[in-house]
Order: C-alpha cells, then structure tokens, then sequence
C-alpha cells in the first residue's frame, strides 16, 4: 500500500504536524496527497540498479565524466507529445518487457 504523506491516513495516524493541522480534528483535515496500492515491483535494490544504469547512460550521452559535470554542464531539450510518442515503442505488440520500461 502507497501513503502519502499528505494523506488522511497518514494524518490520522500521525503526520498531521507536518501541514500545520495538529490542533485540527481528524474531521477537519484537508489531505495533500492520496492512497493507494501498486504491484509489487521487486526488491528496491532491482529498481536501483535501473536507475543507475539510467544515469549512467545519461552520462554517456552527453559526455559527462561525474555528476558534477553531469548536473553543470549537461543541457536537457524540451520534447514535445509528438517527439515523446515516436521515440517510445510504437506499432508493436511487446511480448516481453523490460525490467527498466514498462508501457
């Protein structure tokens, strides 16, 4: 299960000091964020190693030799809906998905 914060779960069992709303009833919260739930997705540690290669990779694109250089230097363009959509997969039925893209 997914608690935001800012969510009335989440003030109710405790988080309410943090909008400013500790001396309200639970009846009169107004909640900043949501609950949910999500699949389970495997060990963090899986997720890290992907967004590690992520980085990595990003690097490699703009010629960054650290993350200094990575986050002074390197310069991000906008994409447009139209970009976004052709450089996902597209046309295509996938069979098997990756574990660092999912659609």
């Amino acid at each position: 299960v997914y608690r935001g914060m800012g969510s009335l779960g989440a003030m109710e069992k405790g988080s309410n000091d943090r909008y400013f709303q500790e001396d309200k009833a639970p009846k009169k919260f107004v909640p900043e964020g949501i609950e949910g739930r999500t699949a389970y997705k495997g060990a963090l540690q899986d997720t890290i190693y992907q967004l590690m290669g992520g980085v990595r990779a990003g690097m490699g694109y703009t010629g960054s030799h650290d993350l200094r250089e990575l986050r002074e230097e390197a310069q991000f363009t906008r994409m447009g809906p139209a970009g976004l959509a052709e450089s996902h997969p597209h046309n295509i039925q996938i069979t098997k998905e990756s574990p660092n893209y999912s659609f």
